[in-house]
């Protein structure tokens, strides 16, 4: 078993990133929604913030995490496409994936970790 504040700080870095992630994708539907982002409304951009909200919420379940992390990378890759094709480098995005593929491939921690007392 890792020591606690190893296992406590693998859960504040997978909570960080799932919910800041799930707060900016609605921020993005929003905006897009309402045309506040490019100055009218764009539906695919409205799509894919969507998509990402939905895996992000899934991401932050235990039992979903895996699905959520598959929605994740897989709007990453699509928004990260779109940014070069724009001439942007997304570099966020790269961060994002990263910190996602990390928390995916540990995986949800058992319960009885967060629990126990430190030693």
């Amino acid at each position: 078993m890792p020591p606690r504040r190893l296992v406590l700080s693998f859960i504040a870095l997978w909570l960080t990133l799932g919910l800041v992630v799930l707060v900016a994708s609605v921020q993005t539907f929003l905006g897009a929604v309402s045309g506040a982002v490019h100055g009218h409304s764009h539906v695919h951009l409205a799509l894919l913030a969507g998509i990402e909200s939905i895996a992000a919420a899934l991401f932050l379940v235990p039992k979903t995490m895996r699905l959520g992390a598959i929605g994740l990378l897989g709007t990453f890759v699509v928004a990260f496409i779109a940014h070069a094709l724009a001439g942007e480098f997304a570099t966020i995005l790269l961060l994002y994936a990263a910190g996602t593929v990390f928390v995916v491939v540990h995986g949800p921690v058992p319960w009885s970790w967060v629990r126990r007392r430190a030693a």
